[in-house]
């Protein structure tokens, strides 16, 4: 892999010359594959993983041993797991430690695709209610996308400015600031992020992360939790910001409670507080970072948490509608073959049983949701949303 070699000198003053060269060449071995499962769908057995290696901070996460064809796996659009980076899976973890089963209000604050906003809705308890934000509209449809399939009736999801939630003061227990970021732990899934690196970029995305805190700070009640993390290994975007939050805005930044044998890295500056950097010589996985802050104040009194937020304040927002809200009444549920659910996926027509009632019926594959159709007796049309479809021949 062509790194650009202001890269490879700003990883020099990172890391000594022998862990230099091993992750060098980390950077030419091919990025593992890991996914999410969805507890409340599916289990290792259902997926066929149940001899699967661990990723060792997410109980729900596993290591595939090869990459399969997700787009033609059912279980995938309905939402039995999701496709994600295991360094990402950490947040798991943090949110174990420091929330538990409380019930919360939160908010990812930059969501897309839906990675962690699916770990947080898996995470969290069923009382708590979670935004999930993208400030992108083409992406924010993805986002809502993939929570759809989630599941969850707890998640509302929004295409708004971290500035239109200034409305919301203190209305939050939990942040989540996974802000974007150099893109430098992403250098071996994504060439165009090498190509758009440079240090003047590194700058700028500090700069426009700590705009990016400063606006959502003030919904944080005192007392509460911000996640704030990146992907990537620069301590401009990591740790100085982290200095930065916890002197200019008022928190203390909590241990992250990494396990030694998880092999991640701590803080790579001289500073005091306690973060998690992923290196991919050291762990299966990309890079990432992450710290975890607690808000200067007095807590709030959570005898009444979560603090609901109000009709007037959601009036404020954009928020998308899930595209299968108006048919996840239907009781009448038709299970399918995986060829029929591939044909039904990509938006064909299907001709059900004689037995089966007129009208709006859910198509399941494996026991699990796909989607509507509605029955007509000779055929059941197709009323998965066209956005979604699988385009890919099969």
């Amino acid at each position: 892999m062509q790194l650009p070699q202001d890269f490879i000198n700003q990883m020099q003053e990172l890391l000594d010359k022998d862990e230099l060269q091993r992750f060098l060449a980390a950077m030419d071995v091919p990025s593992p594959t890991s996914i999410r499962i969805n507890s409340a769908k599916a289990d290792r057995e259902q997926l066929g993983c149940s001899q699967a290696a661990c990723v060792p901070w997410c109980s729900d996460g596993v290591y595939l041993v090869e990459r399969p064809s997700f787009t033609l796996d059912p279980l995938f659009h309905a939402g039995a797991y999701y496709v994600q980076e295991a360094s990402s899976m950490f947040i798991a973890h943090l949110l174990h430690e420091y929330v538990g089963e409380a019930d919360v209000t939160a908010i990812d604050l930059c969501a897309a695709p839906g990675g962690k906003s699916t770990l947080l809705q898996s995470c969290l308890s069923a009382g708590s209610t979670l935004i999930a934000n993208e400030i992108m509209p083409k992406r924010a449809w993805i986002l809502r996308e993939n929570l759809s399939k989630w599941g969850g009736d707890n998640v509302v999801v929004t295409n708004n400015r971290p500035e239109d939630f200034r409305k919301f003061s203190e209305a939050f227990d939990l942040i989540l600031c996974d802000v974007p970021c150099s893109g430098e732990g992403m250098f071996r899934k994504d060439e165009g992020a090498i190509h758009d690196w440079s240090l003047q970029n590194v700058e700028q995305c500090a700069e426009r992360q700590r705009d990016i805190v400063a606006t959502i700070w003030d919904c944080l009640r005192p007392g509460g939790l911000m996640i704030y993390s990146t992907c990537t290994y620069n301590t401009h975007e990591d740790e100085e910001n982290v200095r930065w939050i916890r002197d200019e805005l008022g928190a203390d930044v909590l241990p992250c409670l990494a396990k030694p044998e998880w092999n991640v890295v701590g803080n790579l500056l001289s500073d005091d507080f306690d973060c998690c950097h992923f290196f991919p010589h050291r762990i299966q996985g990309e890079g990432f970072f992450c710290a975890i802050l607690r808000k200067h104040g007095a807590e709030s009194d959570r005898s009444s948490s979560p603090r609901s937020i109000t009709a007037k304040q959601l009036q404020t927002l954009r928020i998308l509608p899930n595209p299968l809200e108006d048919y996840q009444s239907s009781v009448a549920i038709v299970e399918v073959d995986q060829s029929a659910a591939l044909r039904y996926l990509r938006g064909e027509a299907l001709v059900l049983g004689s037995d089966v009632p007129k009208g709006v019926v859910t198509i399941a594959y494996q026991g699990l949701a796909l989607g509507p159709v509605k029955n007509i007796g000779s055929r059941a049309n197709n009323l998965y949303p066209k956005e979604w479809r699988i385009r890919k021949q099969i």
